[in-house]
């Protein structure tokens, strides 16, 4: 169901098939620099402390923009994230500054990883803020994939410093996608065990009783209807997405007042065949959204 019409762009993006290894490298960051229309351009990691005093560890894509970007990943998942890091180059080639980093326990944070863990990790988004806006650079756009859709969903409507959202592939109802995971007896299993071990190709984790309830209990809903009207929402979700239906992106469609929709035709939860359009779709709103906050200051 396609309910806005395909954007195109001049934005251009790593090929997805390139291994995110080299966006790490120094030489590769000092190639970036020299050889970028604009000589500003670099990558800087930055650490930020959460307020629990674990260190967030991420990368500043730096232009010289005075807006900043934050980009968050999803689910066991990173800043090095193959759509989290084609969006940070493509805005970066459209002069704005962005910056991805990794939740407490992903990624080269600090901390352990919990399952659940949406509002801490809104917190973990606003330690992110807090430190930029005393640099004098307060963050204009806040973006999640997936899990991180979710979170910058509820960073919104907690705090009212971000004007533009952008949830890619979020979670609707967070009680739904559990037993995907956890199998069909989770709820039997964690009663009398008091924890599941899960095992998959990215390793393992332990998911605890209260960590299964901190889930069950983030009310997507309610807190969507938190969000201030002022605030523009930009929803994109694959419609083949095998992860997350994308009945969910209609379910915010109908509830967040201020709201876009972009479905993109094909796409996987992770978007391995669109991340042109992705990176496309997203840039485009996110030039409007800031070309609107310039015009509205003025």
């Amino acid at each position: 169901m396609l309910l806005s019409n395909s954007l195109t762009s001049s934005v251009k993006f790593p090929s997805p098939r390139l291994t995110l290894h080299q966006y790490r490298s120094p030489k590769r960051i000092v190639k970036m620099a020299q050889t970028a229309h604009n000589p500003v351009n670099q990558q800087l990691k930055i650490i930020v402390p959460n307020k629990h005093g674990e260190k967030l560890v991420g990368l500043l894509h730096e232009t010289g923009s005075g807006e900043i970007v934050i980009l968050c990943h999803g689910f066991r998942s990173s800043k090095e994230t193959t759509s989290i890091a084609n969006i940070a180059v493509a805005l970066e080639n459209a002069g704005i500054s962005s910056f991805r980093f990794d939740f407490a326990g992903n990624g080269e944070s600090e901390g352990s990883f919990q399952y659940g863990h949406y509002r801490r990790e809104a917190d973990d988004l606003h330690a992110v803020v807090q430190h930029f806006s005393g640099e004098n650079r307060l963050p204009r756009v806040i973006l999640g994939h997936s899990k991180g859709g979710d979170v910058v969903l509820l960073y919104a409507s907690k705090y009212p410093d971000i004007r533009t959202v952008v949830n890619i592939s979020g979670r609707y109802d967070l009680k739904k996608g559990i037993k995907e995971r956890l199998g069909e007896d989770f709820m039997q299993i964690i009663k009398k065990e008091g924890f599941i071990d899960v095992k998959n190709k990215k390793g393992s984790y332990r998911v605890t009783e209260e960590s299964l309830m901190d889930r069950q209990t983030t009310d997507m809903h309610e807190a969507c209807l938190q969000i201030d009207k002022e605030c523009r929402v930009l929803t994109v979700h694959g419609s083949a997405d095998e992860i997350i239906a994308v009945e969910d992106a209609l379910e915010f469609a109908k509830i967040i007042p201020n709201h876009k929709l972009h479905i993109i035709e094909g796409a996987n939860h992770n978007y391995s065949s669109h991340q042109a359009e992705l990176a496309s779709v997203v840039v485009d709103f996110i030039k409007a959204s800031l070309q609107q906050d310039k015009a509205t200051s003025k």
